[in-house]
């Protein structure tokens, strides 16, 4: 079977293993479901426009979706960020 490999900063695997395992599957399955989809909405003339600017972008941004990465803290005198959770995956937990 073909492989196509897909590379994920640590913040962005941290969100899909986390997922993965709130399902009790492997990441690849999480993958997969996206991809599909992904694939059965490529119809729509949006997904496309959306599809180039998120691929754009992700070598300097982190989604929405993927763990903080942490870093220097913007304000001066406040100690550094650790990496965190995604609050966009916390405000739309489904009960």
């Amino acid at each position: 079977m073909p492989t196509l490999k897909l590379r994920l900063e640590q913040a962005e695997l941290d969100a899909v293993e986390r997922f993965a395992s709130k399902l009790n599957l492997k990441p690849e399955a999480v993958v997969y479901c996206a991809l599909n989809r992904l694939m059965l909405d490529s119809h729509n003339p949006a997904l496309r426009t959306d599809i180039a600017e998120t691929w754009a972008s992700h070598l300097s941004h982190l989604p929405l979706w993927s763990d903080s990465a942490g870093g220097p803290h913007g304000y001066e005198g406040k100690p550094d960020e650790d990496p965190a959770p995604s609050r966009y995956l916390a405000k739309n937990r489904q009960p």
